[in-house]
């Protein structure tokens, strides 16, 4: 599906939170990833991971209202796929280079910390890749856009296998992902958990901001309910009333999950099952935020309200897919391993 993004205002997450510091209030600092001999795996290098459980870095922060209950949940791996950072017109790359600290550090300051934190009870990876510009969502180049998304999936798919070779041991797994991250993980998915062995260690795959396409797979399923492992889940936000043009087109609904009921109904779940959304200022909560419910393949919502709102200028909240479902996500997270490793007690017990 050709996804069209010129009224997308992704770039505006970048740009409002790029002032933006760590938890405790230090910018992550960004080291540059030093020559490799030939045949060398730069996953390897701790520089080349945006965020590892072994080293400090944006993930790590915790909110301030959430610290006193935070938990760390070392039994359980996530693979975060972060979101679009290159995103400025004026950059004629299709590519990023893994050795641009500029735009390595606006990443840690915007979706890492943001967006990856959600998950940070659990043990966090997420590598650095040569994601492609915004443009190859929208660019008539479509040849030249397949090139440069593919050549980002390249670098995904080695940090996994290093992953899953150096870092794994067995833990069960979480695939978390944003928007590109989203393009990415659908493959990652077919890739190395449909019908394949590693499907059993999967405890949910959280693909969030892009469309999931009926059929797209033949034997992973979306999560029925708020328990069910070993599935998938998705949503695009946008404020109620409003269908984009490119969603419109689509030859099939979305596969969409509620992230206020965690099912796939199209009843409206009220704002007082929002939990908490994490927004512009990271060490505030925003309880009932919003409320959700499905509509024809995305997910609509009532125009969130937070003091400063920027979300006010526009229809389109995918900026927001994470963060207004900030602590629902955090909570469901605890549902599904607990609900896994029930599971596989069952399993190993006979």
């Amino acid at each position: 599906m050709k996804h069209r993004r010129r009224r997308f205002p992704h770039w505006m997450f970048v740009l409002l939170m790029a002032s933006c510091t760590s938890a405790t209030g230090r910018y992550i600092t960004v080291n540059k990833v030093p020559e490799l001999p030939a045949g060398a795996d730069k996953y390897a290098l701790p520089e080349c991971w945006a965020a590892l459980p072994d080293k400090r870095d944006a993930s790590d922060s915790i909110p301030e209202p959430l610290r006193a209950s935070w938990v760390a949940d070392t039994t359980t791996d996530v693979f975060f796929l972060h979101p679009t950072t290159l995103v400025d017109k004026r950059d004629e790359r299709w590519n990023a280079d893994i050795n641009d600290s500029a735009l390595n550090s606006k990443t840690d300051r915007t979706t890492i910390l943001f967006q990856a934190s959600a998950f940070n009870e659990c043990r966090v990876y997420s590598p650095r890749y040569r994601q492609a510009h915004i443009r190859a969502y929208y660019s008539p180049d479509t040849a030249r856009a397949r090139e440069a998304l593919d050549l980002a999936y390249q670098d995904i798919r080695e940090a996994f296998i290093y992953y899953l070779d150096h870092f794994n041991r067995g833990r069960p797994i979480i695939i978390a992902s944003h928007s590109q991250g989203t393009t990415h993980a659908l493959r990652l998915m077919k890739e190395f958990f449909e019908n394949k062995p590693l499907a059993h260690r999967l405890v949910a795959a959280y693909m969030i901001g892009m469309a999931l396409p009926e059929g797209y797979f033949s034997a992973l399923a979306p999560c029925a309910d708020s328990t069910a492992t070993g599935c998938f889940v998705g949503w695009r936000t946008l404020k109620e009333g409003y269908m984009p043009k490119y969603a419109k087109k689509e030859k099939s609904p979305s596969v969409t999950v509620n992230p206020l009921t965690w099912t796939m109904t199209d009843t409206l779940a009220p704002r007082d099952m929002n939990e908490g959304a994490i927004l512009t200022r990271f060490n505030h909560l925003v309880p009932h935020v919003t409320n959700a419910r499905i509509h024809e393949g995305v997910l609509w919502v009532h125009r969130p309200y937070f003091p400063g709102s920027f979300l006010l200028r526009t229809r389109n909240y995918h900026i927001g897919d994470i963060n207004l479902f900030y602590l629902n996500i955090r909570e469901n997270i605890r549902t599904r391993i607990r609900s896994y490793q029930v599971r596989e007690g069952a399993v190993r017990n006979g």
